[in-house]
This record gives structure tokens, sequence and C-alpha cells, in this order.
């Protein structure tokens, strides 16, 4: 039985053609204002357009060492780095919703210049119980359920799970992290029902080595997926 990893009431986000009242409560918020989490400006964003401009440069999509076709909408470096890891380990989940967005924006500027197709569906990394509850949510889930359904998507965090709840792995090499992930993921029942034959994006926040990401897309392809990508919001090791 899978471990409920996730807050969210339901395990899949699909596009919906209807507002509930709980939904409008983020427009109304937004006029209130905020300040800009990179210039401190005072305006109606979490990141503003001016910082968004300035900083955001969309990376080409490259094949990784795996032979993984990857897509990131950013460079790891300030003021990302800094904002990714508040996003992470500081609890500021508010920032998932700007960086699904740039996210959203480079995958929409590849697929406009026919240098990606579309997936079946869209994955987040699954996090173990207890990096659950060290970090409160699945911060690749919550960019996951905000980027698929704007791009007419469905993310399912309900396809595969994690069994072992690896060390950290900041400061190891790529077989390091390699060896410590060799049978941390499985497919669950509703994934080997739907995977079979399926395309499939994984969506995390950075790529560093693409260990993960190597060991998760394995498990997949067992389980019967036609193709992988990878869509990060940054990476730090783009080979």
């Amino acid at each position: 039985m899978m471990p409920a990893q996730y807050s969210e009431p339901a395990m899949v986000a699909r596009s919906t053609g209807s507002v509930s009242p709980l939904g409008r409560w983020p427009r109304l918020l937004r006029g209130l204002g905020s300040r800009c989490r990179v210039c401190a400006a005072w305006q109606d964003r979490v990141i503003c357009v001016r910082c968004q401009s300035a900083f955001a440069a969309v990376p080409p999509g490259w094949r990784s060492e795996t032979g993984l076709v990857c897509h990131a909408a950013l460079d790891y470096q300030p003021p990302w780095s800094t904002l990714i890891a508040d996003f992470k380990y500081g609890g500021a989940c508010e920032l998932a919703t700007p960086l699904a967005a740039l996210l959203a924006q480079a995958l929409q500027q590849a697929a406009d210049a026919d240098r990606l197709r579309w997936p079946d569906w869209v994955l987040p990394v699954p996090l173990a119980l207890p990096r659950l509850r060290e970090r409160g949510y699945n911060q690749s889930w919550e960019l996951a359920r905000r980027l698929a359904p704007p791009l007419g998507l469905q993310a399912r965090a309900d396809l595969v799970e994690r069994l072992i709840d690896t060390p950290h792995q900041v400061g190891l090499d790529r077989q390091a992290r390699g060896r410590n992930l060799k049978g941390a993921f499985a497919p669950t029942p509703a994934g080997r029902r739907l995977l079979a034959g399926a395309s499939v994006a994984l969506v995390d926040d950075v790529l560093t080595t693409g260990a993960t990401a190597a060991e998760l897309a394995a498990v997949l392809r067992q389980a019967g997926a036609s193709e992988v990508q990878v869509w990060v919001v940054a990476h730090a090791d783009r080979r």
C-alpha cells in the first residue's frame, strides 16, 4: 500500500473549466500586493516581471549523459539558486507557483519550436515519508500539479513511489548518488496499469548529476513507459 505522501486530497492534477470559490482566493490576495523575493520591490507578484526578464534566460534542451532528454527553465545560479533553496528547504511553498510558471513558459517555447513532445503523464519525483515530514511537502509535486493543467496535461503522484529514504545527496558525485538510489523506486499498482506504452515527463526542482532522474527513468521504462523526459526548474550541471 502506498504511503500517504502528499497533503493534497487527490493525487491527480488536471485542467478544469470552472473556478471554485477557494480558487478565487489567490486572485484576491494578489491584489493586496507583496514584495518581490528577488529585488524586494512592492508589487503584486512573488517574483516581479522585471526580475523575471532580467534574470530568467531559457536554456536549450539537451540530452544527458544517461540519454534522457532534459528541459530546464533556468541556470542554477543566483538569484534562482537562493529562491529554489528557500522553496525546497525553507518552507517557502508559495514559490512553487512562479517557478512552475517559468518552467511552463520554457516548455511551451520548446514545443513551439518542435523541440518537445507533450507526454501522457507528468510525474513528480516521489519523496519518502520521513523526508516529507521533515519538509512538510514534496516540492516536485507542488511544481507538477501547478505545471500540468495550464499546459493541458495531467499530473499524477500515484504511479510511482519511493521505497527507501536515501541519505541526503548533496555533495555526492554521480556514482555515489547512483549507489544510494538502487532499489529506491517502484511503480504502484496504478502505475503498472497506466505506464505501459505511455510517455512520461518527470518534474523536479533541480537537475545536478542526473542520478535520481536516471534511476527513476529506468524504473518507469521497466514498467512499460515508452519515453521518459526530464523537466526541471533549473539545471546545475548540464551533461
